[in-house]
């Protein structure tokens, strides 16, 4: 029991009708958004993984603080340097500073995971929720559309889009969601398979709500937590994807500041320049692995079975 202390120094119980109601007297109640925040800070890899998004995020808004150089500014007598000096991690066969090209290229990886991630998770909800509620023949036709989809290669299937509508931040953004909604679809449909049949949402339909709002209202709030662990892991992966794609030459155009085209400009010197395509290649491995433990440390503090 909580005690207090009168004026006099005498100890006094707690009056138990103070308490909080629903609680116990003398015990502090916690809220589940506490509870969630407190489980994901105390994973360490998760922490890690949420310090490198930021840091990743503050070096592409702050870009132009941070580069010394333009990253597209040419300087012939400067060309193939080691890094060092003012150049400290070099120049490539150009003259273009390396540095300043790896903080720009911060800007693309980050524009490209993130919408890609955001126009899959769109058609994926959308019609992951069609299929899960509806059923029947609507989830026949939606899932067989899914097969197909998950047929496709994403890199293979990026490669045709980006044919058809040309190369582009913008090509490389739709190519990459529309290839990998399937999996947004199929997960969050899975959720609603199970949460459609509990008694809240019995009791939605018995009170005369329509099937729009329960589904807006109760189905989605409590099934989107899977779609979203997973589409904070698939950041990485939309970025991994967007370095190939530049690499293979059908990405953004060549000049732009990309990691990936930096890959590509450093191939020819591997073995004698290797500066010019490990730096990229540590950027986009770090970036990837800061997004993938950030996840699975939401995962882990999300998951009800693990408080």
């Amino acid at each position: 029991m909580t005690e207090l202390v009168t004026g006099t120094g005498e100890p006094k119980a707690a009056d138990p009708a103070a308490a909080p109601q629903g609680a116990e007297p003398g015990v502090a109640r916690v809220s589940q958004w506490s509870d969630i925040r407190h489980r994901f800070f105390a994973n360490k890899l998760a922490v890690v993984g949420l310090a490198i998004i930021v840091l990743l995020v503050l070096t592409a808004i702050f870009a132009p603080l941070l580069a010394p150089f333009d990253p597209l500014k040419q300087n012939l007598n400067a060309t193939l340097r080691s890094p060092g000096g003012e150049h400290f991690l070099g120049t490539d066969a150009l003259g273009r500073d390396q540095f300043s090209r790896l903080v720009y290229g911060s800007r693309i990886a980050m524009i490209v995971g993130l919408a890609s991630m955001f126009v899959a998770m769109i058609i994926g909800i959308v019609f992951g929720a069609m299929a899960g509620y509806f059923g029947r023949w609507v989830d026949t036709v939606i899932m067989r559309a899914a097969d197909i989809f998950f047929a496709f290669p994403l890199l293979i299937g990026a490669i045709v889009i980006i044919l058809l509508m040309g190369r582009g931040v913008l090509p490389v953004v739709l190519s990459l969601g529309i290839f990998s909604w399937a999996t947004y679809a199929r997960l969050l449909r899975s959720q609603i398979l199970s949460v459609r049949e509990m008694d809240f949402v019995h009791a939605a339909k018995a009170l005369g709500a329509s099937r729009s709002r329960i589904i807006r209202k109760h189905i989605l709030p409590n099934s989107l937590t899977t779609v979203l662990v997973y589409g904070t892991s698939n950041v990485g992966i939309a970025i991994v994807a967007e370095a190939s794609l530049s690499y293979l030459g059908v990405g953004v155009d060549p000049e732009v500041a990309e990691w990936g085209n930096m890959i590509s400009a450093g191939r020819g010197f591997m073995g004698v320049k290797d500066y010019m395509w490990t730096y990229p290649s540590l950027a986009i491995v770090i970036t990837a692995l800061g997004f993938i433990l950030l996840g699975n440390g939401l995962r882990d503090a999300l998951d009800p079975k693990l408080r």
